[in-house]
């Protein structure tokens, strides 16, 4: 019985270890693509400048040097999700793991899904509108209608946009954290007493199947960042809004 249940322990540490080792490495990458969106935020402000002293040849530059950033950062979280993906479904068998090749997998299936598009990617998006709005704010851009400008700018990746325990918006959240297995987001204190006074602390978003553990319900490099850019797009929308009303109002005046 000893002999056997040893080998176990030794591959059930072993399993913890490497999902520890998957957390601190995908924290890691995120601290990065965080740094990255940081940049992208500067270079807008920067491209804006330009674009008012009619420096167009600039701005393009920059425009290159942002898709290259976006290129980048997409690549930073495959390999963040890879990561964590390999490292917390990882099951010692005894025999020699190839987490190279796992990776070298994982990435292509995660490139298979969701496949580099800039015109895609809300930043990039943001990038163009900031642009055009220097000359032609309020105005919808070439070949499109307002609808969907407001729309594409507001679009992000935060899975929900309220908290699903206190029902306040996530932009408006003192000490927002996210469950690091199902991406839902939530005000810290009221999750964690959540966690606590729960046998089982399934996910209270409808549907979905994820149990809240203390340590994966994080406040992850990320997510400020993206609760800032979703509060920027917001200001921005509402700028365009009122440039409408302006309108109408002029209208209803002649």
């Amino acid at each position: 019985m000893a002999s056997t249940s040893a080998p176990r322990s030794s591959l059930s540490s072993a399993a913890s270890r490497i999902a520890t080792a998957a957390s601190n490495l995908s924290s890691d990458s995120q601290t990065l693509i965080a740094e990255i969106r940081k940049s992208l935020g500067i270079i807008k402000g920067i491209a804006v400048d330009l674009e008012k002293a009619q420096r167009s040849d600039k701005v393009k530059e920059l425009e290159n040097t942002v898709l290259e950033l976006l290129e980048s950062c997409d690549d930073c979280t495959n390999l963040s999700e890879a990561i964590s993906n390999v490292g917390h479904n990882y099951q010692p068998s005894g025999q020699p793991t190839d987490f190279g090749k796992l990776l070298e997998d994982k990435i292509a299936t995660l490139k298979e899904e969701s496949p580099f598009v800039p015109q895609n990617i809300p930043l990039y998006r943001q990038f163009k509108e900031a642009i055009w709005n220097v000359h032609h704010e309020g105005q919808p851009m070439p070949g499109e209608e307002q609808e969907d400008i407001v729309m594409t700018s507001t679009q992000n990746i935060l899975l929900n946009m309220t908290c699903p325990l206190t029902g306040k918006p996530v932009i408006e959240l003192e000490n927002p954290i996210r469950c690091m297995d199902c991406k839902h987001i939530y005000e810290k204190d009221p999750v964690m007493h959540y966690i606590r006074t729960k046998g089982q602390a399934l996910c209270p978003v409808a549907g979905c199947p994820k149990l809240l553990q203390e340590g994966r319900v994080i406040c992850d490099p990320l997510l400020r960042i993206e609760i800032d850019e979703i509060r920027a797009a917001s200001t921005s929308n509402k700028a365009v809004t009122n440039v409408d009303d302006y309108t109408e109002i002029n209208d209803d005046i002649d």
